[in-house]
């Protein structure tokens, strides 16, 4: 497909450790280092995207998906030069081409991709089926990629991004904002100084829910500012459905991964960055009854992590919906939040607060001067990167394993038995059909293995 006619009117994996380093001092080495990213130098790739590291010259972006989590990210990169604009859906094209007015508008990302020139980077607040098929296109083109949770829709697409860019040398950074906040931040120093001990068990849980208990029936032909068949994608080819956009297709395993693809890179994030996890070795689930079509309305996940020089054996375990906890370890928690259990103590943390525990205990707790550096915005620090100053913390050597390990859940859940995971190799030991589950098949076209040949 062609720009429309308005475009041609307005033009983790994990630190190695030093014999002797102790786990403690591994994790205080870890979080200052993560501290002083934005002062260290990144060189950007030798690729298709402009020269990129001059100060003064505004990036040259182009936006895929400019509406709803789309518009916040319009909002966190317009100070560059944002030359390209896409989305199926025509009214929002058109309403983003108002506040861009010489942005060439497309439909098609693939088209896009392919013909504009002189662009820098890409940034994807897309469905998440079509997270890896965008980014994949947009690496072997050279760029620069900034995309939304989940990272991809499936563990094996999380696997060849992640791969696909450190091959390539594109800066990336996954768009997991909350990552960005000083609360975080004063979490990963307090659990790596070890104020509450050797942390073993981490919950970690969200009170909301996208599931469903059938497929919603399709009806009508599409709305004519709607691209249909481009919004499918990669999913299979089915009649017009009302509802699955611009939301409820989260719902959906076509399209979606439910809550725990929609929120677990938010929440998982923080354990995972204070303890330095990477992957577990098995995963085992229990929620609503599975289905091939819908996500659960509720759903219970536990993470197992083997010992590394980094953590002693973690056990993760995930909540959502109307398996979200009132109660945990005999005290009552908010509506969402994580748990950390250590053997001096636990800490409750949210986006923006913490709460030690026994309060009587802490009561005169004083926290250390904090050591990590407060970001410069989580959308900057890869602007700032692709210049060659600093290095985004959400790269996708980071947010690739966080993406694995939060979708493991959904295809333990989907098994319904416990997953023995081996990371190297991407299997799941002993379970052909849960292997099977890591990836999926795509639309002609839309492949994510062969997108280098693919064509429109």
């Amino acid at each position: 497909m062609k720009p429309t006619q308005s475009a041609h009117l307005n033009a983790a994996s994990p630190m190695p450790v030093q014999s002797g380093t102790t786990r403690r001092r591994w994790m205080q080495m870890a979080g200052a280092s993560l501290g002083v990213a934005a002062a260290s130098q990144w060189q950007p790739a030798t690729s298709n995207a402009a020269e990129s590291t001059d100060p003064d010259r505004p990036l040259n972006l182009a936006i895929i998906g400019v509406a709803n989590r789309g518009a916040s990210n319009v909002a966190g990169v317009k100070s560059q030069n944002l030359t390209a604009l896409c989305d199926v859906d025509e009214n929002y094209l058109q309403a983003a081409s108002k506040q861009f007015p010489k942005a060439r508008l497309y439909r098609d990302y693939r088209e896009m991709i392919r013909e504009e020139g002189e662009l820098d980077g890409v940034v994807i607040s897309t469905p998440d089926h079509h997270h890896a098929p965008a980014t994949i296109r947009a690496i072997e083109s050279g760029l620069h990629v900034y995309c939304e949770k989940p990272l991809t829709h499936t563990v094996a697409e999380a696997r060849a991004i992640r791969l696909a860019a450190k091959e390539a040398g594109v800066v990336t950074q996954m768009g997991t904002q909350i990552h960005a906040g000083s609360n975080y931040r004063r979490v990963v120093e307090m659990i790596q100084d070890g104020v509450i001990g050797n942390v073993t068990r981490v919950h970690v849980w969200v009170g909301k829910g996208w599931g469903a208990t059938e497929l919603p029936s399709p009806k009508g032909e599409a709305p004519s500012n709607v691209d249909w068949d481009l919004w499918l994608g990669p999913a299979p080819k089915i009649a017009y459905t009302p509802g699955l956009h611009p939301a409820s297709w989260r719902r959906y395993r076509a399209y979606g991964a439910g809550t725990l693809g929609d929120m677990g890179c938010h929440y998982v994030d923080l354990p995972f960055w204070a303890l330095g996890l990477h992957l577990p070795s098995s995963i085992v689930a229990d929620g609503a009854p599975p289905s091939d079509d819908y996500c659960p309305t509720g759903l219970k996940v536990r993470y197992h992590f083997d010992a590394t020089d980094h953590h002693d054996e973690i056990d993760l375990i995930w909540y959502d919906g109307d398996r979200s906890p009132k109660e945990l370890e005999g005290i009552s928690v908010p509506g969402s939040g994580v748990l950390f259990v250590g053997d001096k103590g636990m800490m409750i943390a949210t986006y923006g607060s913490y709460t030690l525990l026994p309060k009587e205990k802490f009561a005169d707790f004083k926290p250390a001067a904090p050591r990590i550096a407060e970001s410069i915005g989580h959308h900057q620090e890869w602007i700032q990167a692709i210049r060659g100053q600093g290095t985004p913390l959400c790269q996708f050597d980071y947010s690739g394993p966080l993406t694995e390990t939060v979708l493991l859940g959904t295809v333990a859940h989907q098994c319904g038995r416990e997953l023995k995971f081996n990371a190297s190799d991407m299997v799941c030991v002993g379970d052909d059909a849960a292997t099977a589950l890591l990836s999926k098949d795509y639309r002609e076209g839309w492949s994510v293995d062969a997108a280098a040949t693919a064509k429109a």
